[in-house]
């Protein structure tokens, strides 16, 4: 397995073992990337010469923005988000759905193009593109997640989760499986995402904004045709 850079992992690990945790994210970035998933948490802090403590914070942030699935152990009460997902399932369509997200997203696109770091600009162009042994739904929803977290704004990023936890469960029946999912729609779905990342990567938000309303509205027609709705 490729080990990250060393230098980016010297950059975070100071004297007395503090570092700064948005380093730290990238580095957890990275390896999911190269790697499919993280090491147990006790190898990964062996591995990054960080204290466990200080690793668990950064992975709770990787957590909070849908990045990483919640742990689980025992019998672990649903957490208020959950319990919030689950009755806005329960009084929710798809369609209304949707059109949350083409309020919300196209305004993350433009915020991500002003505000977004180099790392994570990186990270957007990265995931525009669907990567050999990922489902396509999960390489659709971790490049909208990059982009939320580009836009540096907690609360709608928040709010961007908690719209994919309702969107992902599967009483909602959002939108076709993996399965029913066309090798010709993720080649287009890909390049409309590559148009959104390099409007972002280029600083320009009206582009940004701009290529994530169309391609929002590319998937709000497929399922209003689906289920034979007039948009």
């Amino acid at each position: 397995m490729q080990q990250p850079d060393q230098r980016m992992i010297d950059d975070i690990v100071t004297m007395g073992g503090a570092q700064e945790p948005a380093d730290v994210v990238e580095v957890l970035r990275r390896i999911i990337d190269e790697e499919g998933s993280l090491p147990a948490e006790r190898l990964l802090a062996d591995r990054l010469n960080v204290k466990r403590h200080q690793l668990r914070k950064v992975l709770q942030i990787l957590r909070q923005r849908g990045e990483l699935q919640p742990t689980r152990s025992g019998r672990r009460l649903p957490s208020p988000a959950t319990n919030r997902s689950d009755r806005l399932v329960q009084s929710t369509n798809p369609m209304e759905v949707m059109e949350m997200r083409m309020m919300i997203e196209p305004v993350l696109a433009r915020l991500a193009a002003l505000r977004a770091s180099p790392a994570e600009i990186s990270r957007i162009l990265q995931q525009a593109k669907s990567h050999p042994g990922m489902s396509p739904s999960q390489a659709d929803q971790l490049f909208h997640r990059a982009i939320a977290a580009g836009s540096r704004n907690s609360l709608a990023g928040e709010l961007h989760i908690l719209l994919y936890q309702v969107q992902n469960d599967s009483r909602l029946r959002f939108a076709d499986s993996d399965d029913e999912t066309t090798a010709d729609r993720i080649k287009a779905r890909d390049s409309e995402h590559q148009m959104i990342a390099d409007a972002i990567a280029a600083r320009d938000p009206n582009r940004a904004e701009r290529a994530m309303w169309e391609h929002l509205a590319v998937v709000q027609r497929k399922m209003a045709s689906r289920f034979g709705v007039v948009v």
